[in-house]
């Protein structure tokens, strides 16, 4: 960073453990802290001090109005301004309350509530994270104070994607205590970590302009390929344009003033892609960070003439936008996913590893309903993204350990230590030492739902324009309940609570082992380390039994399943009412997409497409007759060609628009989907018979060659 951000300091605009310190009475900032840190119960007595310390920071940085900001069942973030102004005795003053800051009421009718809500039913409550520290955010000449919270309704059922994903980090950190104890580890706090790689494309916003269906999809609903697209692999890592980098530095200084760790910017594989990544924070710190990473991308990029979009698939034929969601779970500050140095650190790292693989076997059809949505279905399963299908990639060392794991010294590994000394390499749980396993210890598979690389899981199927907490919600519930599971049965098998702090008897580590070995030959079905592209691999997966839901409509069947209700209610994640509405919610939001884009592919091509194409037909009609009247044959056979291409055309486009047009009216998505592919095949072969003059969009080159 250079000196003037360095002047501006790291989280200038949020109130963070310096701001705390500074504005804040000793004890009163211990009490915040240990709520912020540790996770206790936030001392109610403190409001008051809170916000008015909150209040004249915000004040001493621009502020004149704050926020509750949270995330609804939108995907996006909402925000409802209040001003510090009040009036008391015909005269002004700014104040804000311990209440003010503690609970908010914005109306709640007209959220998605999936039936929680009726519209005559209006409140609902925000509801202060302590846990995520407020910011400054900053618009034009002015700036407001933005305070994260939950949404919920009168009901206290919650409405919003920041709640169930706080239940369910109490959740698993309810279930690695049981498990360290078990352990016979000191209690410690549990930390989940998240790194959410965002990619996203830039265009010119003149261009942005010119199109409908990018101004009110996010997506190009027409377009012929380029002549070259991504086939040369050039943009990859490339020099980034002097336009983008400026762009760039501008995000990182916005970030840069929000205490967002931005790490790592690149050209992406497609033109005018790029990546941005930051740090490992906290689950919930990270998830509301990713949001106001977007909303940078997005702002910033209008005060650079151009417009970032962050749909999965912008356009069409060339590499889709994905969130690579990097996670780990912690005990003590000790990353459980990180393979240990001695052989108790790497018997927890074992059961963790084995609990994760059970946890995604078991409920695949979650995580593929986590990241389902209209966009992302044109993403998965082509080739820059991972199927469908999930699957655990482990890489050949892992999957050597947990092969004798299961099998008491087959695998790979084994196989040589018995060719060279003749003597079995069985790996027994807690007794003997693993492999090294260097931090890279495995190459990496971008074709893999959900990778493990090196000290964490990368679950690479989310898309670009998914809000973090949905996917992570589901992963730490589920995780939670096979170590859970672990749990009990190291419990049951009466061998726990005999050992000091890092020793355990013989008989611990004969029942670990015992119940990793069933675990494994249970779920190792999940775990595969190839190509996830080839078509083999999808014929491979149906014959081990693993789920495959390509479409959305089917992935969040896995949200009606009654047994996956019952888990969410275990854990006091979801209750089954919020589990419902969640299924209805984005069944709607993904039909209201599909029509918004049916509706939108037919006007374009009503009203811009058929006139450009019909012009060119009567132009060239015009000229044959004329040649034909003046008696010139050379041309003409041409001509007639390219008049019944163009006619023929007319024809097809004139039918495919009725098509559509009955479609929208049933309101059948199936249809709409498919009368869009048939309508837009037709429109990109006539891209090319209609003089560039004339046709009435920009074109892909246009749009991702533009630097």
């Amino acid at each position: 960073m250079n000196e003037a951000m360095k002047m501006t300091g790291f989280g200038a605009d949020v109130f963070g453990a310096e701001a705390i310190k500074e504005y804040l009475p000793k004890e009163t900032a211990k009490k915040l802290q240990g709520t912020i840190e540790k996770g206790e119960p936030l001392d109610p007595s403190i409001a008051g001090e809170v916000a008015h310390a909150m209040k004249h920071w915000a004040m001493d940085r621009g502020a004149t109005h704050f926020t509750h900001w949270f995330l609804p069942m939108t995907g996006a973030t909402a925000e409802k301004h209040d001003s510090f102004l009040e009036v008391k005795n015909g005269e002004p003053i700014m104040a804000f309350s311990g209440k003010n800051l503690i609970v908010g009421e914005p109306d709640a009718s007209s959220f998605p509530s999936g039936g929680i809500r009726s519209t005559f039913e209006a409140r609902g409550y925000t509801a202060w994270d302590p846990t995520s520290p407020a910011f400054i955010k900053r618009h034009g000449n002015g700036a407001t104070l933005c305070i994260p919270t939950a949404f919920c309704a009168y009901t206290g059922e919650a409405l919003d994607k920041k709640t169930p994903l706080l239940r369910s980090m109490q959740a698993l950190e309810r279930s690695v205590k049981r498990l360290m104890k078990l352990f016979a580890l000191p209690d410690a706090h549990v930390g989940c970590t998240l790194g959410a790689e965002q990619e996203y494309f830039l265009v010119d916003k003149k261009l942005w302009e010119k199109r409908p269906d990018l101004v009110l999809t996010g997506r190009t609903l027409f377009g012929a390929a380029s002549a070259k697209g991504q086939q040369l692999e050039d943009h990859y890592f490339g020099t980034i344009p002097t336009r983008v980098l400026d762009f760039m530095h501008d995000v990182e200084e916005e970030l840069w003033r929000l205490g967002i760790p931005a790490k790592t910017r690149h050209n992406e594989v497609a033109p005018a892609q790029f990546e941005l990544a930051p740090q490992f924070e906290e689950l919930n710190l990270a998830c509301d960070h990713n949001m106001l990473v977007m909303d940078a991308l997005r702002t910033v990029a209008e005060k650079h003439g151009l417009k970032c979009l962050l749909h999965e698939k912008p356009f069409a034929g060339v590499n889709g936008s994905g969130k690579h969601n990097n996670w780990s779970v912690s005990y003590g500050g000790k990353n459980l996913l990180d393979p240990g140095t001695n052989p108790q650190e790497n018997a927890i790292f074992l059961t963790m590893l084995c609990a994760i693989i059970e946890a995604v076997d078991r409920h695949a059809d979650l995580l593929r309903a986590s990241v389902a949505g209209a966009g992302n279905d044109h993403r998965l399963g082509a080739n820059e993204a991972p199927p469908a299908v999930i699957s655990i990639y482990l890489g050949d060392q892992l999957e050597d350990v947990i092969a004798r794991i299961e099998r008491g010294g087959a695998g790979k590994a084994a196989g040589r230590a018995r060719a060279r000394t003749a003597a079995p390499a069985a790996l027994r749980i807690g007794v003997d030492t693993l492999p090294p396993l260097p931090k890279d210890a495995t190459d990496r598979n971008r074709t893999s739902p959900f990778a493990f690389t090196g000290n964490k899981f990368e679950f690479r199927a989310p898309g670009s324009s998914v809000c973090c907490a949905g996917p992570m919600t589901v992963l730490n519930t589920i995780v939670a309940e096979s170590v859970d599971r672990i749990a009990e049965a190291l419990e049951k098998s009466g061998t726990t609570g005999k050992a000091k702090p890092g020793e355990h008897t013989e008989a611990f580590h004969a029942a670990l082992q015992s119940i990793l070995q069933d675990t494994l030959t249970v779920h190792k079905r999940v775990v595969f380390n190839g190509n996830g592209y080839e078509p083999d691999w999808l014929r491979e997966a149906a014959r081990r039994g693993l789920p495959n839901a390509p479409t959305s409509v089917q992935a969040l069947e896995a949200l009606s399943k009654k047994e996956n209700a019952a888990l969410f209610a275990k854990y006091g994640v979801f209750s089954a009412r919020e589990l419902a509405s969640r299924h209805e919610i984005f069944l709607e939001e993904f039909v209201g997409k599909v029509r918004i884009e049916g509706a939108c592919a037919r006007d374009i091509a009503s009203e811009m497409i058929l006139p450009a194409v019909k012009e060119e037909y009567l132009k060239t009609a015009e000229a044959l007759e004329r040649a034909t009247n003046v008696g010139v044959t050379s041309g003409t056979p041409a001509l007639s060609e390219d008049l019944v291409e163009l006619g023929t055309g007319l024809d097809a486009l004139k039918s495919e628009i009725r098509e559509l047009d009955a479609a929208l009216d049933d309101n059948e998505a199936e249809r709409i989907l498919a009368g869009m592919i048939a309508l837009r095949k037709t429109a990109d072969a006539l891209e090319h018979h209609v003089a560039d003059a004339k046709w009435p969009l920009p074109k892909y080159r246009d749009m991702l060659f533009l630097y």
